[in-house]
């Protein structure tokens, strides 16, 4: 099972002029091999971004992409890895968003698609990062 970051979701969904093919490419390789979900905090920060009143999930359905909810054990493992990165000065740009889903897809999942890997390969050792390439 791969998880997908919001911002590669939101390329294909906008048809991103730099991203949008790339993107797409990395999730149909993804549902080729298994199962492709999305957490909570991605269903939320899809949902804020669509320009249609259609839930996320059912655009993300016609996709083939599920959401798998997001564990009390990955949720307080973000908490600790926000902590962490505010402790090493980190700015709030910086939402709890972006540590769920990565402690989703650590604990819950094989791989995370994105194009924010060295964020997540520095807060989420060993959590294997997929980014789509041009």
């Amino acid at each position: 099972m791969i998880a997908v970051d919001s911002s590669v979701l939101l390329d294909m969904l906008t048809d991103d002029r730099k991203f949008a093919a790339a993107s797409a490419n990395a999730i149909e390789q993804a549902l080729a091999s298994g199962d492709v979900v999305v957490c909570d905090a991605v269903v939320a920060e899809v949902q804020t971004m669509l320009a249609t009143d259609e839930s996320a999930m059912d655009v993300l359905d016609e996709y083939g992409i599920h959401y798998l909810s997001t564990t009390v054990q990955a949720a307080v493992r973000a908490g600790f890895m926000q902590r962490r990165f505010r402790d090493r000065g980190g700015r709030r740009e910086r939402v709890v968003a972006d540590f769920l889903i990565g402690a989703h897809a650590l604990l819950q999942c094989q791989a995370l698609i994105t194009r924010d890997a060295g964020f997540f390969r520095d807060y989420f050792k060993g959590l294997k990062v997929i980014v789509p390439q041009a």
